[in-house]
């Protein structure tokens, strides 16, 4: 049964958090597993980040992600206190559980449908070096959490 992205394919699930250092130290004490690196989201040049259509090029994040199991991942992000989706959850919510991400092909494509199924698009961009793309997905309301589809190329 195809869903509203197609068959879905659950890659990661992502958490907001305020300190990513501390975090992942104890993500990694739990799994029994070495603390993966932090990276950032890239410059604005590559990611071309926007937030519900404007540019941010002032945004961006820390990131550190556990591979859980063959193709999923736990993905940590430490926003840098610039307006993003990011920004705002952490803002608003505390740290927590932000999205579920999904692969998908054809982001513009998946855009419409969300939207079209009530899913507004929040923030999209490319990742750090420009090998694919998110766009983030506002499914709180009914999902009760964003929806992520990542695009690689």
């Amino acid at each position: 049964m195809a869903g509203v992205l197609g068959e879905p394919t659950i890659l990661q699930v992502g958490f907001i958090v305020r300190d990513i250092e501390k975090t992942k130290q104890f993500f990694a004490d739990f799994l029994g597993v070495e603390a993966p690196p932090t990276v950032d989201g890239g410059p604005y040049e590559v990611n071309q980040a926007q937030l519900r259509g404007e540019p941010i090029p002032e945004s961006n994040c820390w990131m550190a992600f556990f591979n859980v199991a063959p193709g999923i991942s736990i993905e940590l992000i430490q926003p840098n206190g610039k307006p993003s989706a990011w920004q705002e959850y952490l803002d608003e919510h505390g740290e927590g559980m932000h999205h579920l991400g999904i692969a998908a092909k054809n982001t513009d494509e998946k855009i419409k449908a969300c939207e079209a199924f009530g899913l507004p698009l929040i923030q999209r961009g490319k990742y750090g070096d420009g090998g694919g793309e998110y766009a983030y997905f506002d499914a709180r309301e009914k999902l009760k959490c964003f929806i992520e589809t990542l695009e690689n190329y």
